[in-house]
């Protein structure tokens, strides 16, 4: 593979010696794994920094816990929500849907946030409640 330095170079550059330009190395990740694995290895590092940050406020009022898991179970409801009407958007989009079909799917997502709302309101849970902050990432939804 070549390197970035060697694809920008101009033929009217003036050479460049060894000695003038010292070779940097990549930098190395520390767990020696892959290029690739960079991102999924920083969201892990997220994902145990925020977990044992969160292990060290347990409530353990048992009406709050009550409240807490009924956060996180909707969260994910929610979560998977989202992602149910990106996918049946995007088989619309392709044509992969009939009339009938998009109406169904449209019906039941509708209900779908409809149950979810009435669980939030029965947890007395506020809409952003459902949006967890991910920290650098940004916001769930």
């Amino acid at each position: 593979m070549a390197s970035i330095r060697s694809l920008h170079t101009t033929p009217t550059a003036a050479p460049v010696t060894a000695k003038a330009v010292p070779k940097v190395p990549p930098a190395a990740d520390p767990t020696g794994a892959p290029e690739t694995a960079r991102p999924i290895n920083l969201l892990a590092d997220l994902l145990e920094t925020k977990v044992a940050a969160t292990s060290r406020r347990i409530d353990i009022d048992p009406e709050r816990v009550q409240k807490g898991l009924g956060q996180l179970v909707l969260t994910l409801v929610k979560l998977l929500h989202v992602l149910l009407e990106r996918q049946a958007i995007r088989r619309m989009d392709s044509g992969d849907l009939s009339d009938d079909e998009i109406e169904q799917v449209g019906l039941t997502l509708m209900r779908q946030t409809e149950e979810i709302d009435r669980l939030r309101r029965l947890f007395d849970l506020e809409e952003e409640d459902l949006n967890l902050d991910l920290g650098p990432l940004g916001k769930l939804f």
